[in-house]
């Protein structure tokens, strides 16, 4: 006589999340990281010869007569109009002051900040603040470049600087 198996029944069925709450696995995304900062500019031939040619970034070769890309190192630094920028933004390009962002590179002593500084005075940036000592315990300053962009130069005891010179944060 034939042996009588129960029929097995269906594994249950996992919920299915809404689009908006689901999980999306991107192949090249391996977390939040920033690999682009764009810039606002006024006049794109003057900011593309300040951070060049002053400064000593390299443009690639990607970059074009509507946007300039600079190697910074890790992300990019991307040059555009302002008024474009502002409009691809959906907001308005009109406005002056400070905008609540400052960019700044780490450097790996004090006379270093100070050669940075020297080099962008030289190369046309407005020094905001000369270098000086910081209640944080390191020593930095200021520039703006020509579009008011301000810029800190720091050196930060207190952080370690890995071998192309990108902050290595503790853990």
């Amino acid at each position: 006589m034939p042996s009588r198996r129960a029929k097995k029944s269906p594994p249950p069925k996992k919920p299915v999340r809404p689009a908006s709450r689901r999980k999306v696995k991107l192949a090249h995304s391996p977390g939040p990281r920033v690999t682009v900062v764009t810039l606002g500019v006024q006049d794109l031939v003057r900011s593309r010869t300040f951070y060049c040619d002053g400064l000593g970034f390299r443009a690639s070769s990607t970059s074009n007569e509507s946007i300039v890309f600079l190697d910074a190192g890790g992300p990019v630094l991307a040059l555009y109009r302002r008024k474009l920028l502002a409009d691809d933004a959906n907001v308005p390009s009109e406005g002056s002051g400070f905008g609540g962002v400052t960019l700044a590179r780490n450097v790996g002593s004090k006379a270093e900040v100070d050669a940075a500084l020297a080099a962008a005075k030289r190369a046309g940036a407005t020094i905001l603040k000369a270098a000086q000592e910081v209640f944080w315990g390191g020593y930095s300053g200021y520039f703006a470049d020509p579009d008011g962009h301000p810029w800190e130069i720091a050196y930060n005891p207190h952080w370690k600087l890995d071998a192309r010179g990108q902050v290595v944060l503790p853990a």
